[in-house]
C-alpha cells in the first residue's frame, strides 16, 4: 500500500508542477507556448480555460497534501 501511495504521490508532483508551469505570469510564461495565455480580460473575469487551470491545480494541490497526509501516518 506504501509503495503504492509512494508512486502516486510521484505521479501527483509532476501534474502539479506541469499545471503550475502552464499558468499565465507577467510574461505569459509556458501557458503562452500551449495558447493558453492570450490577453487579459477587460471585464477581468478570464477565460474558462483559465479558470478550469486555476481549479484543476487546486484540486491537485490537494489531493498532493492529501496523500502526503495519508503517507506520513502510514
Amino acid at each position: 500500500m506504501y509503495a503504492f501511495l509512494a508512486v502516486l504521490q510521484v505521479i501527483i508532483a509532476v501534474i502539479v508542477i506541469f499545471l503550475v508551469l502552464l499558468h499565465s505570469g507577467k510574461d505569459a510564461g509556458l501557458s503562452g507556448a500551449f495558447g493558453i495565455g492570450g490577453g487579459g480580460s477587460s471585464f477581468g473575469g478570464g477565460s474558462m480555460v483559465e479558470r478550469n487551470l486555476d481549479r484543476a491545480t487546486v484540486f491537485f494541490a490537494i489531493l498532493f497534501a492529501i496523500n502526503t497526509l495519508v503517507l506520513l501516518k502510514i
